[in-house]
């Protein structure tokens, strides 16, 4: 077996996501033990990063979710400390975890994502709400994991949700809501594994359906003509390479009742839980979880 040194596994943190992070890296860490990876946890919420330096690791897996983690900062520390490290690298974190400019990206070269505005509190709400039609999604920029995320279905409403997103999140988005049904398309090693279908209770694919509950339903093969399934993938892959994210991901697809369909946002530090998704597809791809977390660290790079 390949010998990775010393592997911190680096979950839990202090984002809004801390709980969900916790389950990724404790999965992470059992699977390269099983593997014999000498492989051991680390907090950062619990002590400095500097500490990955005096303990003497050799390469860091990123099992954190949300700001402190998957937003560049890490990753950041990671190459000043010439530590590899999992996953994408510094731009490409900080904009994948930012919905506005990973959004501004995708349209600059002809990638469709849903019409958005960007709310402030100078926003005409109103023309929001007449211009994107509803219902509409108001989004946190800088959340994942759903967190934060409210649907707008009664005209008025915009200006509550505007307020109560903001209060998390500087930066906060309205999205018009794409009738229909969810996707998502895990990449693994510059490939776009096969999609999943997420059919969640009424369509509320919340924080609470992604990792607390067994009601939210998902289809691997997910039934897609061939055709369709193979353009959405490339699209997927294209849309992974133009933010130059690296190494593995998901990335959020939306079906319309038309056929059209509108890539939402990019995960760069995906869920690795017993709900995730990228697991899942690695599955059907024939990549049991054990090597699925090798084929991760395989990747680790500096920068």
């Amino acid at each position: 077996m390949k010998q990775y040194g010393k592997v911190a596994v680096m979950f839990g943190g202090a984002s809004a996501e801390r709980e969900v992070s916790l389950m990724s890296g404790q999965a992470v860490l059992d699977a390269l033990r099983r593997q014999g990876v000498d492989a051991h946890a680390f907090d950062p919420a619990e002590k400095p990063l500097s500490a990955l330096q005096d303990e003497g690791f050799d390469r860091v897996f990123i099992a954190l979710h949300g700001r402190g983690g998957e937003d560049g900062t890490v990753q950041g520390a990671l190459e000043l400390m010439k530590l590899p490290y999992t996953g994408s690298g510094v731009m490409a974190s900080s904009i994948g975890m930012d919905k506005w400019r990973t959004k501004l990206v995708w349209q600059a070269v002809g990638i469709p994502t849903p019409e958005y505005e960007v709310l402030t509190a100078d926003s005409d709400f109103a023309e929001v709400e007449a211009r994107l039609g509803l219902p509409l999604m108001v989004k946190p920029a800088h959340e994942g994991s759903s967190i934060g995320i409210v649907k707008v279905s009664e005209p008025g409403q915009l200006a509550a949700a505007w307020h109560d997103a903001a209060s998390l999140d500087r930066l906060v988005i309205a999205e018009r809501f794409i009738a229909g049904r969810e996707y998502t398309a895990p990449v693994l090693d510059d490939q776009a594994l096969p999609l999943i279908r997420i059919a969640a209770p009424e369509g509320n694919y919340d924080y609470q359906h992604k990792y607390f509950t067994d009601d939210t339903q998902y289809f691997c093969p997910c039934g897609l003509p061939e055709n369709l399934e193979a353009q959405m993938r490339d699209t997927v892959l294209r849309a992974f390479k133009v933010l130059g994210a690296e190494g593995w991901g998901r990335i959020d697809i939306m079906l319309d009742d038309a056929g059209r369909f509108y890539l939402l946002e990019i995960n760069t530090s995906p869920g690795m839980t017993s709900h995730s998704l990228v697991p899942m597809a690695a599955r059907v791809a024939g990549i049991e979880f054990d090597a699925l977390c090798l084929r991760i660290l395989d990747g680790a790079h500096v920068g």
